[in-house]
């Protein structure tokens, strides 16, 4: 579904609805010609993402709730954007005004596009049924100019990208194979002119990628790795390698996890969706930095020579892993992928991952776990994820911590103790960054699936982290 956005001083008559953004002190007073009285009456207060619609003169007449004024923000924007997006797809045509308040334009506008896309995404490749949206023009009112249209967008841009993240990871894991993945990763690279290079299985056997290897050895279909550049005109400032989790399907290898624990478990490769989805809008941000993107694919099943609980695999830098617990397998596979970023030698890395379920214990299913080597880099992608909306809690890595992953035969084991699981991954993780790197890993098991639609959230597959990224691309400096 394409959208496109449209700078403009009013509404346009051609606009087959026409909508306006209202905070709940607006809504008190009457509005667009509405008293009070009659919003009072059809119970719109203007709370967060309520509607309220009419016919006149041949169109429809909307108002959209974005809360409190005091709480009036690009957040609250995008939200009244999505709550658009998906209540007013049915038509081809709309228009919007913006809400009174303190919040920047162009950032308003950007959230806006990005919510309205975003709340109007369906997955529908399988609905004998389907019914998609007719949107397919959006007028934005309140100034025509460069800049407002620059904002549009970018945001229109980038919630590209999250839904491409949203569709890669909807996809069945019998359908998204490792090497279909792979396929569609590469075609989407070089769709947006970057460079593209992928792993066939017997480049992953000479390159040494034993996390890799093993994972995929109960697999009847052969592993992935696909890299992804996108390269600055002009002299790069700096290099900023991105790490996502390509695991299409995980039933847990011999250690096997439950059947409702495998019913959402074609999202585990919501990490590496997401850095596909971000790599696809480089050009549009195009950010000074160059952009290097690694994704192992693979899925962990139970074949018949699949990794034992009490193997021990040799990762490309040469560190060696006991597994005992195969369910355990992003860490195993991202520890290639940290080594051959590291071998890049870029100014920074950050890994995307499901990663944890203790990650959704500790911050529930909406807040990525944010950890990492480095105070500075840790700012600067906490300052992304606010100003993209996408929201991440920074949490430890003990050094001490390091003692519940020791091994009696290997360099480690794949596992800690009963606590702490989400800070044991993280530091297992932390030793296949070469010395000197900045790194974090946001483990995004909770916000990567949703069970629900919730403001710029659709149930499903979420495209978390390509905001993120984007953001944390346009604004690098070397850590």
């Amino acid at each position: 579904m394409t959208i496109t956005f449209h700078a403009a001083r009013t509404v346009p008559k051609a606009a087959k609805a026409a909508v306006r953004i209202v905070t709940t002190d607006q809504v008190g007073a009457g509005v667009a010609g509405v008293a009070a009285t009659q919003l009072e009456n059809a119970g719109f207060e203007g709370k967060a993402g309520q509607t309220h619609s009419w016919p006149e003169d041949g169109r429809v007449m909307a108002l959209v709730g974005a809360g409190d004024a005091s709480d009036l923000d690009t957040e609250a924007v995008r939200g009244a954007g999505a709550a658009i997006g998906r209540g007013f797809g049915r038509h081809t045509r709309i228009g919007i005004e913006l809400p009174e308040g303190d919040v920047d334009g162009t950032d308003a506008r950007r959230a806006l596009a990005e919510g309205v896309r975003l709340g109007a995404y369906t997955f529908l490749t399988y609905k004998s049924d389907a019914k998609p949206a007719k949107l397919a023009r959006v007028d934005v009112a309140g100034g025509s100019g460069v800049r407002n249209q620059a904002a549009l967008d970018l945001g229109a841009a980038i919630a590209d990208g999250q839904a491409l993240a949203r569709d890669l990871v909807n996809e069945p894991g019998g359908t998204l194979t490792a090497p279909e993945f792979a396929r569609r990763a590469a075609a989407v690279g070089r769709k947006a002119g970057l460079t593209v290079k992928v792993w066939d299985e017997a480049a992953i056997k000479k390159g040494k990628l034993g996390g890799l290897l093993g994972v995929n050895r109960g697999s009847e279909l052969p592993p992935r790795l696909v890299e992804l550049t996108y390269n600055p005109k002009g002299k790069a400032k700096g290099t900023l390698a991105l790490v996502g989790k390509g695991l299409v399907f995980d039933a847990g290898g011999l250690s096997i996890k439950t059947g409702q624990g495998m019913m959402t478990m074609k999202c585990d490769m919501g990490g590496g969706a997401a850095v596909v989805g971000a790599m696809s809008v480089m050009p549009h941000i195009a950010p000074h930095c160059r952009v290097r993107a690694f994704v192992p694919m693979t899925d962990n099943m139970l074949g018949g020579d699949a990794t034992r609980p009490g193997d021990v695999l040799t990762i490309r830098n040469g560190k060696t892993i006991e597994v005992l617990n195969t369910d355990a397998e992003g860490r195993l596979i991202l520890a290639d992928a940290l080594s051959l970023a590291s071998e890049s030698k870029p100014d920074a890395i950050v890994d995307l991952a499901t990663l944890t379920g203790a990650c959704m214990v500790a911050l529930g299913p909406q807040i990525a776990g944010l950890m990492g080597n480095d105070e500075g880099w840790i700012e600067q992608i906490e300052a992304a994820s606010t100003s993209s909306g996408e929201r991440v809690w920074h949490l430890p890595l003990p050094k001490d911590y390091k003692k519940m992953v020791e091994s009696p035969v290997a360099d480690m084991k794949n596992i800690g103790g009963q606590y702490g699981g989400a800070l044991t991954a993280g530091l297992i993780l932390q030793e296949f960054v070469a010395e000197g790197i900045p790194w974090a890993h946001l483990d995004i098991a909770g916000p990567a699936w949703s069970d629900a639609d919730e403001a710029e959230i659709t149930k499903g597959g979420t495209g978390f982290g390509v905001r993120l990224l984007a953001d944390l691309a346009a604004g690098f400096t070397k850590p």
